[in-house]
């Protein structure tokens, strides 16, 4: 298209910010990366400021002016709700970085970069859980994703919360005994979950560093601990309730379908959560194709953008081609 007919796809997550400038045949023309996009934290217009520091990265590389990109395609971590999605459609258009600007969640990138089509459903489970659905009529399924109060269960954050519950049950005498109750403080060089306890509260160890126990929920699950077996059990149920009941929606619970996951606590293949999850899927999604996703999400907003200017199913696979 040269320059004037380019797509910019944005994938902004919470630590980082991937921007990819897309020609008209489908080729990378240049690309960027910028810091984390938190405007729950920072306010609309210092996050969407992230966005503008690696777009500009990326549009320079190219010499492309913005005026010239017909379209935005941005995928962003914090677009749970349409009001949200609305809100920073707005902050962008108000940017000009291209003629049109379509806003979704960043969970559709990963979907996107996942199946041949816009047509499937993915689970994402990271720091959260997410899950979101689209075809290519443009009907999507989706869920407010944002917590408990949403009805929210499992993520990385979650799983390490539950694990240091049943840790600490185990150890005063509440709860049945499990050896994460010595794998836990372990971890941090810690005797006990007293002691993790109280290092956690009195800030000894960081709030954030919490989601470094989910690998030890999982090693102390794959060495037979009964407690921790039953919270991967349980977080493969959420996976697939979640997926089953977006499947459901779109109309694709009785045809082949791709159920993509993604995020980091899927995407490390831990063998009893893939094991459980398709047990389950084969039961109550038995035609879904399970793929868990390995492209850059950055793929994915390039291929909703491609897929919003009509471009022709060769540009979409010579996209593709460039981030095996």
């Amino acid at each position: 298209m040269g320059v004037n007919g380019c797509v910019l796809a944005i994938d902004a997550g919470n630590s980082k910010t991937d921007v990819a400038l897309i020609g008209e045949d489908g080729g990378v023309l240049s690309t960027a990366r910028g810091g984390g996009f938190q405007p729950p934290v920072v306010g609309i217009g210092a996050a969407v400021d992230v966005l503008g520091a690696a777009v500009e990265q990326a549009l320079a590389a190219a010499g492309v002016d913005a005026g010239s990109v017909a379209h935005v395609s941005a995928c962003l971590a914090n677009a749970d709700l349409p009001v949200e999605e609305a809100q920073l459609t707005q902050a962008l258009h108000a940017r000009a970085w291209g003629r049109t600007v379509e806003v979704r969640n960043d969970t559709f990138a990963i979907l996107r970069a996942g199946a041949d089509e816009p047509r499937g459903v993915a689970v994402v489970c990271g720091a959260g859980i997410n899950c979101v659905g689209m075809v290519p009529d443009g009907r999507t399924a989706r869920f407010p994703a944002i917590g408990r109060i949403s009805g929210d269960w499992g993520g990385g954050s979650g799983l390490s919360e539950e694990a240091m519950w049943y840790a600490a049950r185990a150890e005063d005498g509440r709860g049945e005994p499990t050896e994460l109750a010595r794998t836990l403080p372990a971890h941090f060089g810690l005797a006990s979950m007293y002691a993790l306890i109280e290092a956690v509260h009195l800030g000894r160890i960081a709030s954030a560093r919490r989601h470094e126990l989910t690998p030890v929920l999982f090693a102390t699950a794959a060495s037979g601990d009964a407690v921790a077996r039953g919270l991967v059990d349980r977080l493969a149920e959420e996976v697939v309730a979640l997926s089953s009941v977006a499947l459901s929606r779109l109309g694709l619970l009785d045809e082949v379908a791709p159920v993509v996951l993604g995020g980091s606590v899927l995407a490390a293949r831990h063998p009893q959560l893939d094991e459980r999850i398709g047990e389950l899927l084969a039961v109550r999604a038995p035609k879904a194709v399970v793929r868990v996703v390995q492209e850059s999400p950055v793929l994915g907003a390039g291929l909703l953008g491609l897929d919003h200017t009509g471009a022709a199913p060769q540009v979409h696979a010579r996209l593709r081609a460039q981030f095996i």
